[in-house]
């Protein structure tokens, strides 16, 4: 599969998505949205990928936000189409879990998508932020959504009216992300998380993470049931007798996503 905008590597059932436009710091346009979108057709349909990362490419920049020069030329019916909203929706909701692995600033759109990924990891000293308000929009890809459930509504209002960015350690201090470490070290502390998640019972994984996110847009009762629901499954899965029978039998399970 050929990409121009991204890279996209699979490896140790970990699938990679780098969004690598060096020319204008890794922003997001409709081109590379599109890529993306085909590169996690590609990770949800591969049965041997549990977990997806995201990263940018370089060492500065994770993802600079949308692509100005694209948005210039954006009218209404455009913005309506919602390309990245309807991106990082898919995000959100993907089956597997995700990972943004902050290699540097991550800014609007490039905040958005760290929002819509499961886990964030950044590199100390990057800047954080949402300087919409002063280009005179919003954060229009999930950005008035999602921070508020990640940080609380008097954050949120803080960080977007005030167009301010933070550096990562605030970002920590804030919930913004969850973890910071040094730039050597952020490869490594990736994939140790992206091993340890791919190590767990994949359908366990799936309505886990299903219920979680439904946490938020339900009422309990119907959280709740979902939750019943979700666990009655996975009790006649194969996954759930190999992880029971390898904790009695003080032996590592071996999942199949059965």
């Amino acid at each position: 599969m050929a990409f121009m905008n991204i890279g996209f590597t699979v490896q140790d059932r970990i699938a990679t998505i780098t969004i690598d436009r060096p020319d204008v710091r890794n922003a997001l346009d409709e081109a590379t949205a599109a890529e993306i979108g085909r590169a996690l057709d590609d990770s949800e349909q591969n049965k041997e990928v549990v977990v997806v990362v995201f990263t940018g490419g370089g060492d500065k920049v994770f993802v600079s936000g949308a692509d100005l020069r694209d948005l210039q030329h954006r009218k209404s019916k455009q913005v309506l189409e919602a390309c990245l909203n309807h991106l990082f929706a898919r995000i959100d909701d993907s089956p597997k879990p995700t990972i943004a692995s902050m290699n540097g600033h991550a800014l609007g759109g490039g905040m958005e998508l760290a929002l819509a990924c499961d886990f964030r990891i950044a590199v100390a000293g990057s800047k954080l932020g949402f300087p919409e308000a002063g280009l005179g929009i919003l954060p229009g890809a999930g950005g008035t959504q999602r921070l508020p459930r990640l940080v609380g509504l008097g954050r949120a209002k803080e960080l977007i009216l005030t167009a301010d960015p933070v550096d990562a350690e605030q970002a920590l201090a804030l919930g913004l992300i969850n973890r910071v470490v040094p730039r050597e070290e952020l490869a490594d502390a990736t994939r140790a998380l992206a091993e340890k998640l791919a190590s767990r019972a994949p359908v366990a994984l799936r309505l886990a993470k299903a219920a979680l996110n439904l946490s938020a847009r339900v009422p309990l009762d119907s959280g709740l049931a979902f939750e019943v629901l979700s666990q009655t499954i996975l009790f006649e899965t194969k996954d759930k007798k190999e992880g029971i029978n390898a904790f009695l039998e003080k032996r590592k399970p071996k999942f199949q996503g059965e």
